[in-house]
């Protein structure tokens, strides 16, 4: 996955690996009715203090925002 974004957008923002869930538990993303618990996909926007901003968490991993609803997100903490 990290080539395909190299090739795609350069590394130019972090990647998270969270082998032990610790994110996963803090944010509540843990799907623990899965027959192997996995975290819902989520998109966060956060800003340079940390701070969520916005998120957009799903059951249905198929389901996911738009890159321009993404960026529509960031655009509005870059102001």
């Amino acid at each position: 996955m990290l080539d395909k974004i190299a090739k795609a957008k350069g590394d130019n923002f972090p990647m998270l690996s969270d082998p032990d869930h610790r994110v996963i538990d803090r944010y509540g993303l843990l799907n623990e009715g899965a027959r192997n618990p996995i975290p819902h996909p989520a998109t966060y926007v956060i800003d340079r203090r940390g701070i969520v901003r916005w998120k957009f968490v799903e059951v249905d991993y198929k389901l996911r925002p738009s890159n321009e609803d993404v960026m529509k997100e960031i655009r509005k903490i870059e102001n």
